[in-house]
């Protein structure tokens, strides 16, 4: 059998050119120990803080602390099949979450994992949970509305596209139904919203998704779940996954909203990791940095400039106090964050007043720039006439004789709460609230008893669509209370006072 020289060498060339090494180089580490939703691990010595890290079995973990002799790891999954000795690699990339159109419509976990049943996520594109807030050069002033659909809000404390706007309360006063009615005012303005749901009860997310699909807002709608039996890590890490898939949005010049349903459990989450991770406690046992973990978060949105696209990302964060504690360690924090807040009150909310706003202590920091004109001229003093009304309410409660002046300004105020009573999932558009709101404000409510306020107001938008459109269409184009469209409005409403029919009842 005879070999040739030439062919022998071909061969060994082809096989030097389609070698391919099969070292694989990384650094890896050992678990020291494990328990809690962390793990020590001694041995990555060239680790980054925040990297990813992975456990046997396709667990991954964040770099949370670096210390001397080993590294403290948050593990992102299911902790109790980690033990003591595994090897743990570092994968030399950040924790990335899939954003785009994709995400949209779906109920996912903090790692962008699918929890409806619905199959995986398509898309090819992806963002870091952990990203830079634009700078102030990037920025630009919030002067467009972003309509809530509530008179109360939109009236005193309006809020615009790139603000936030803390919504702060006791326990069962209101506020998750606030943070969904704006939700589903979103439907047909194109805004994308993203709701974050951090240690609350499955039942309770469930619902909401229920709601959120009955009146067709999962359509432009993505929820983010980290429930009350998930690890604290994906508790903590929840929020920053929800604003990367929200600010894939802004960044493209489209408008984003994005509401966090609750900052309070997600500073417990943080506060329980660090504690874990042996770091110093500092006021009611929270680590020093638990400001900058909210700061960092509700600093990403914003509305950018135009060079950037003029896309805006608006947040809602939510906070719970305990027995109307506002000054408590977290709700402070998050109020000097934040560009105003609406306070929910147990005491109105138990007497009926719901959306239980308190107009005295709420304030928006953007005030009047993000509200359309006619909004402005029609709801300028209404804030501050709300609140000098409940101080007179009280004096008036000492039995004391009032006289005509005051028994009037105490009448109108009474018809005044009673007009910005609101049904929950009802967002009302924002020309019909100017229309509402011009009749309490122009005392055409003075006469009419309190319990029919609601009633008359129902009817008299009715009236408007069916016998003066042609004016609702003129105020809706202008979006400015003109001469003009004033003496129409109250033509209008001297012609629906003739044939409105008082309740036969006493008043209460």
């Amino acid at each position: 059998m005879k070999f040739n020289a030439d062919e022998i060498a071909s061969i060994i060339q082809q096989e030097i050119q389609q070698y391919e090494s099969q070292i694989d180089v990384r650094e890896v580490g050992t678990v020291l120990e494990v328990g809690d939703g962390i793990a020590r691990v001694y041995g990555l010595s060239g680790i980054m803080a925040g990297e990813m890290v992975e456990f046997p079995g396709g667990v991954n973990g964040l770099a949370f602390n670096l210390e001397e002799n080993s590294v403290g790891v948050i593990i992102l999954g299911d902790f109790l099949s980690i033990k003591e000795g595994d090897e743990v690699k570092a994968l030399g990339k950040l924790l990335s979450v899939p954003v785009g159109e994709a995400v949209l419509g779906r109920v996912v976990d903090p790692l962008g994992n699918p929890l409806d049943g619905m199959g995986p996520i398509q898309t090819p594109h992806s963002r870091p949970v952990e990203y830079l807030a634009p700078g102030v050069s990037e920025r630009k002033p919030v002067t467009e509305p972003m309509q809530t659909g509530i008179k109360a809000i939109d009236a005193m404390t309006p809020i615009g596209r790139g603000q936030r706007e803390l919504i702060i309360g006791d326990r069962k006063t209101g506020k998750t139904a606030i943070a969904l009615d704006a939700i589903l005012n979103q439907k047909e303005t194109g805004v994308k919203c993203f709701y974050v749901a951090i240690g609350q009860k499955d039942s309770s997310v469930a619902a909401v998704v229920e709601i959120l699909r009955q009146h067709g807002a999962m359509d432009y709608t993505t929820v983010i779940v980290a429930g009350a039996s998930a690890p604290a890590p994906l508790q903590y890490v929840a929020p920053y996954s929800g604003t990367a898939m929200a600010e894939y949005f802004m960044f493209n010049g489209e408008h984003a909203l994005i509401v966090y349903d609750d900052l309070s459990k997600q500073a417990v989450a943080y506060r329980e990791l660090s504690l874990l991770m042996r770091r110093p406690p500092g006021r009611e046992a929270y680590p020093g940095d638990v400001f900058y973990c909210h700061s960092r978060l509700l600093e990403r949105s914003s509305k950018l400039s135009d060079a950037l696209g003029a896309g805006s990302l608006t947040s809602l964060p939510i906070i719970e106090t305990l027995e109307g504690e506002v000054s408590a360690y977290i709700p402070t924090n998050v109020i000097s964050i934040t560009d105003g807040q609406i306070y929910l009150q147990p005491d109105l909310f138990f007497a009926g007043q719901r959306p239980a706003m308190n107009a005295g202590i709420s304030v928006s920091r953007v005030g009047g720039n993000a509200q359309i004109k006619a909004m402005k001229k029609v709801a300028g003093g209404l804030r501050l006439d709300l609140a000098s009304f409940r101080e007179l309410e009280a004096f008036a409660q000492l039995g004391t004789e009032l006289d005509p002046a005051t028994q009037a300004r105490l009448d109108r105020g009474y018809r005044m709460v009673e007009l910005l009573k609101q049904g929950q999932y009802q967002p009302m558009n924002v020309i019909d609230q100017v229309f509402s709101i011009y009749a309490g404000t122009r005392g055409h409510l003075d006469e009419i008893p309190r319990v029919d306020v609601l009633r008359w107001e129902r009817e008299y938008l009715d009236f408007i669509h069916a016998k003066h459109s042609d004016l609702w269409d003129k105020l809706s184009e202008a979006k400015d209370l003109t001469s003009e469209i004033g003496d129409g409005m109250e033509s209008a409403i001297a012609s629906f006072q003739s044939t409105f029919v008082p309740t036969k009842q006493e008043e209460f």
